[in-house]
Formats: C-alpha cells, structure tokens, sequence
C-alpha cells in the first residue's frame, strides 16, 4: 500500500479500459479519489461508476481544469495514459503524424504546463506518464507511434531532473505488449514482437504501485527492458541490426 495515495485527488486519462482502467481500480483500492477520463463518455462513466470515482469525458489535452474542479481544487497524481498507438512508415500521412505527436506528446505538455504551478507552489505531486518500451527502444512498423513515444519519455524525463528538488515527482511506465485492444490492433508486428510476452493491463498497474511506493522514475513491467535498453546504449549498431533481422522476419510474414 502507498500511504500517500489515500484520500488523494487522481487523475487518470484514457481509463476506459486496457490500462487506463487498470490503473483507476488500483488507485481507488489504495483509497484514492479517482476520476477517470477518456474520450468515450460511457466508458468513462462505466468504469467511475465501478469504482466510486467521477467521470470526466472528454479530449485529455484539456481535462485539468474539470478534473481539479470535480476533486475539490486539488490534483496529487496525474496519470497521462490516453495514447494513439499509430503505425506506418514516414510515408504515413500528415494526419496520423500530427495525432500521434498531440495525443502521445503534446497532451502531457499541456497537462504539465496546468498542474504544475500548483505543485510547486505547495511543494508536491505525482506526474505518471504511460510511455512504453517504444520510447526506449523502438518498435517495428510504427514509426510515429515510435517516434512519439520517444517524445513522451524524453518529456517525462526533463520533467523529473527539472523539478523533483521542489517536491514533483515523476514516474515513466515503459511496457512491452499489454493484452488491450491497442495490442489487438498492432496486427502481425504486434503478434510476432509484443504478444509472446504480453501481460495483463494490471501487472502494469501493480509495477506502477511499486514504483511509486519505490519512489523510482522508470518503471519496467517487463523486467528484461533493462537489458535491451543497456545494449541499445552500448553497441548501438548490433542492436540495430538485431531489430533489422526481425524487420525482415517480420516482412517475410505479410
């Protein structure tokens, strides 16, 4: 259990399943004070009614406002979670570009920019963002939801060695494949990289709860990310030649 979580205001968006959800029931089991957010409203209520919690639907990039309203002025721990799982090359289009960069980035930055005056004017609070083993290593057949995950690691990262000497902490969810519908939708790539060793949506949430209780920024339910992340860094080019043979692996199924 993490003392600190009870009775506190959190905010978790895209929770109307997979993950999202996962992390809402966990947080309201510690006593926490849950909204939960996602853009489909009957979702949103489903699971706030299941739990206890406040739904506020609606577009994560501008949930802050009603989310500290619904939970009497106060937000301690903000879960960015909504995310676009976007595949394709550089040729995908402008549109899937620009959605995945919104959603996947920009969408922590806004929530960043609103909550945190107020943490650091009384010295506290928790910024989780959902990234995934994507944004430290890559993954196959999705360049912008790569890229953009990319984006959300490095976002979080500047966030915790800016702030935590005022009392903000920070915490990055890295995951490989999650049995959701995010992972149904990846298709073969996601069938062949991401399913043989994908968890349930609550071992994230049970790694996150440890985490934080841990006080750690980088969170890994897949332990084993450590070490590919390790020889990512230090022979950069033989693992980019061990993705290269599963790309060809990959290509030789489709």
């Amino acid at each position: 259990m993490v003392e600190a979580l009870h009775n506190a205001g959190v905010v978790v968006t895209g929770a109307g399943g997979g993950i999202g959800a996962a992390l809402a029931r966990r947080f309201a089991a510690e006593g926490a004070r849950v909204v939960v957010n996602d853009l489909d409203a009957d979702k949103a209520e489903a699971v706030a009614a299941e739990i206890g919690g406040t739904a506020v639907p609606g577009d994560a990039s501008a949930v802050v406002d009603a989310a500290r309203d619904a939970l009497g002025g106060t937000v301690d721990v903000y879960c960015a979670n909504a995310g676009v799982g976007s595949a394709g090359s550089e040729a995908a289009g402008e549109d899937v570009w620009a959605r995945a960069w919104d959603v996947n980035v920009m969408a922590h930055v806004r929530a960043a920019h609103a909550l945190l005056p107020g943490w650091l004017e009384r010295g506290n609070g928790r910024f989780v963002s959902t990234v995934s083993a994507a944004g430290l290593l890559t993954m196959i057949g999705a360049a912008p939801y790569s890229v953009t995950k990319h984006g959300a690691y490095a976002f979080a990262e500047w966030l915790s060695l800016t702030y935590r000497h005022r009392g903000v902490k920070v915490h990055a969810i890295c995951p490989q494949g999650v049995r959701t519908d995010m992972l149904s939708a990846t298709g073969t790539a996601g069938d062949l990289v991401l399913k043989p060793t994908a968890i349930e949506p609550q071992d994230v949430a049970d790694a996150l709860l440890k985490g934080m209780a841990e006080d750690r920024f980088l969170i890994l339910p897949h332990p084993e990310v450590a070490a590919y992340y390790q020889a990512r860094a230090a022979e950069p080019d033989r693992w980019l030649t061990g993705m290269n043979h599963l790309q060809q692996k990959w290509e030789a199924t489709r």
